[in-house]
């Protein structure tokens, strides 16, 4: 691989370089000294090859924006054929990085008849998402967003093949007469250089768009695939930069290591048999087949192609065992970890390891499948105008779906959720392959056969949720931390644990039931009924008198204090009979003056006319006027004050619980007396 960077070369030479034209000593593509990594492992390019998935998904989210498209140069030599043309690369978040690497060009044989729209990166309220690109019919002029396809029901063949040189082709929801209809898969003859790419359904912020099927080339007929490098921020940033690939990937062995994401709707390539990518949304080939979530054209390809050896599906999914068991026999994931592996003796034995070469390499080999034709300046330059036309049309793409979706969410309309269909203009791609008619026979794709129609009695049901729901969150980093989880699921078994804690036996320690029972505001309640009685019967003696402190006890009236006290009553219960003596020395009552002061502060009633009768209260401890507490006629009206406020009052002190417990016995005493 070739990099460009003028800025280097400047600050080193005092002079610059040319556009276009590389320094007479170019930098080693292996040394990351300058800021450059050559990966043998991360995302296939979308018009190389894609995915096909039964139910699509949004794309891939990121939270980082991503870099400005660097100014890519395609190599001097090229695939020989008047078909073959030049994509431009793009940025591809890597998960592990938390970053961004830059998927390389490709040179790509065009699929006859179609016209490559490029996928773009778009912004939305969480960060960057994804939206992919895809081969569209050459004649189209535009474009139809459908609401969400319903959950697809495809189960693979019910029917056996008429002989072995069919393939089955997967069915799909067809859009007709305003609703979706289902149409079944089927047998289909296939070809020997051709891949059949099915139906599918790509999602896209204004809605879902309905790509056909066509046939493609083999994957060694498609052109060349570049590997993918990850540049440091200060490399791609400077002005002046420019970069060459240099580096391709292997095709022989591209197969044997090949991976699908459905969620990013791309290929992968290289090392990713870990544990951990399985269950971050990383499948091989085998797997991707028979899990039913979508379609592997290449696999279902080669095992057409090996369909005399029943046991090559065995055997591919042996040799993808030992490779996750063992580190040793998977492929370096550096150009610079490879080149160091085929100079040991390991790397001569185990050639299946070696996933990429030099261009140069692979172009002057006389055993190379493809011929290549050396690229002279104009040609070159051409081909780099090309991806400046490639660019502006990623970015109409990408205004015209933006715009729309957004106009939508102002309306309501939720864009491919139960919307109604709407078209919009499709501008003719800069990539665009010649027409069946165009090509020779060589070139010419073979007729395929007519689909059945579509079922009517197929009932549509809604999408199911996504299984896996941190995959949105793909730009957390990946996979080996997901992996993880599962140690962890052992020690969720906390479960035991929580009977440790045991918080019902420590309920019955607290017993709040029992402290139900200690308000006893029930047994209270007829203790302000007792005075009732009592006060009439100590109307005939002068005891009752000295019971008439208690209205002045309400007279603070701190209701929000009652509910504080009721826990400490049953304490001094007890206590109230040793202090029945103290009954003696009720002229200390008297300092209970204070207590007029509360009703002061709260301002109610007579309290103060009250307080007068006070000084009654040594009278009363006179026996002759014993009389004059009989011509008191004020005390009906206390006694219904008492009534009124008695249920107040008896929260309020202890003492009027001692006091009730001992008019009982002063009426004994009187008793005694008669």
């Amino acid at each position: 691989m070739r990099v460009y960077i003028h800025c280097l070369v400047t600050a080193l030479l005092g002079a610059t370089v040319a556009c276009g034209q590389a320094p007479d000593a170019p930098p080693d593509p292996t040394n990351s000294d300058d800021g450059t990594q050559i990966l043998t492992r991360g995302p296939v390019h979308e018009a190389f090859a894609g995915t096909v998935s039964f139910n699509p998904e949004p794309g891939i989210l990121s939270k980082k924006a991503p870099p400005e498209a660097i100014e890519e140069l395609p190599p001097d030599q090229k695939p020989e054929g008047a078909n073959v043309a030049w994509i431009p690369g793009y940025w591809a978040w890597d998960d592990e990085r938390n970053d961004f690497l830059w998927v390389s060009g490709v040179w790509r044989a065009l699929p006859p008849g179609r016209q490559w729209v490029s996928g773009y990166w778009g912004k939305t309220t969480g960060g960057s998402q994804w939206t992919s690109g895809y081969w569209a019919d050459a004649k189209a002029s535009e474009v139809e967003y459908l609401p969400e396809p319903p959950d697809s029901v495809e189960s693979g063949p019910n029917i056996a093949a008429s002989s072995e040189d069919h393939i089955w082709l997967p069915g799909c929801w067809m859009w007709n007469q305003n609703r979706y209809a289902w149409r079944p898969g089927y047998w289909t003859t296939a070809q020997p250089n051709w891949v059949w790419i099915p139906s599918c359904y790509v999602w896209a912020p204004r809605g879902y768009v309905y790509v056909d099927g066509y046939w493609d080339y083999e994957v060694a007929r498609r052109g060349v695939l570049f590997a993918p490098v990850y540049f440091n921020a200060g490399v791609y940033s400077r002005s002046g930069f420019r970069y060459s690939p240099s580096t391709v990937i292997s095709l022989s062995v591209f197969s044997d290591h090949l991976f699908s994401r459905p969620r990013y709707h791309h290929y992968y390539f290289g090392d990713y048999y870990g544990n951990s990518y399985q269950t971050s949304g990383y499948h091989s080939s085998h797997s991707n087949h028979s899990r039913r979530g979508g379609y592997d054209p290449i696999y279902a390809h080669q095992r057409w192609q090996h369909r005399k050896d029943k046991d090559w599906e065995q055997g591919v999914e042996a040799k993808f065992q030992h490779r996750r068991d063992h580190e040793d026999a998977r492929p370096p994931r550096t150009w610079e970890a490879q080149r160091a592996l085929a100079r040991s003796e390991a790397g001569s034995r185990e050639a299946g390891r070696l996933v990429a070469a030099p261009l140069e390499e692979l172009a002057n080999s006389p055993d190379s499948p493809i011929r290549f034709q050396r690229v002279d300046k104009q040609e070159r330059q051409k081909y780099a105008e090309r991806g400046q036309q490639v660019r502006k049309f990623r970015e109409e793409r990408q205004q015209l779906e933006s715009r729309a979706a957004t106009a939508a969410e102002v309306s309501g309309d939720r864009p491919g959720k139960g919307s109604q269909p709407r078209r919009g203009r499709l501008t003719r791609s800069p990539i665009v392959a010649p027409t069946t008619d165009e090509l020779g026979k060589d070139q010419a794709p073979p007729k395929s056969d007519r689909a059945p129609d579509v079922d009517p009695k197929v009932e549509p049901k809604p999408r199911r949720p996504a299984g896996n729901a941190g995959r949105p969150n793909v730009e957390t980093r990946p996979d080996r931390p997901n992996a993880e989880p599962r140690p962890d699921r052992p020690k969720v078994e906390a479960k035991p644990e929580r009977p440790k804690a045991n918080p019902r036996p420590d309920a019955p320690k607290a017993r709040p039931r029992p402290e139900r029972p200690r308000a006893e505001a029930r047994p209270e309640r007829p203790q302000a009924g007792k005075p009732q009685p009592t006060r009439p019967k100590a109307e005939a003696r002068p005891e009752p008198p000295a019971v008439e402190p208690k209205p002045d006890r309400p007279k603070a009236d701190p209701r929000p204090d009652a509910p504080k006290v009721q826990p400490r009553p049953e304490r001094p219960r007890p206590e109230a009979r040793p202090e029945r003596p103290k009954e003696e020395s009720r002229p200390d009552r008297p300092k209970a003056e204070s207590r007029p002061e509360r009703p002061q502060a709260a301002k109610p009633q007579p309290a103060r006319p009250k307080a007068e009768a006070r000084p009654q209260r040594p009278k009363a401890e006179a026996k002759p006027p014993r009389p004059q507490a009989k011509q008191q006629a004020p005390r009906p009206n206390r006694q219904p004050q008492v009534k009124r406020e008695a249920p107040k009052r008896e929260p309020r002190n202890e003492k009027p619980a001692r006091e009730s417990k001992g008019a009982p016995k002063g009426e004994t005493k009187g008793k005694a007396k008669k």
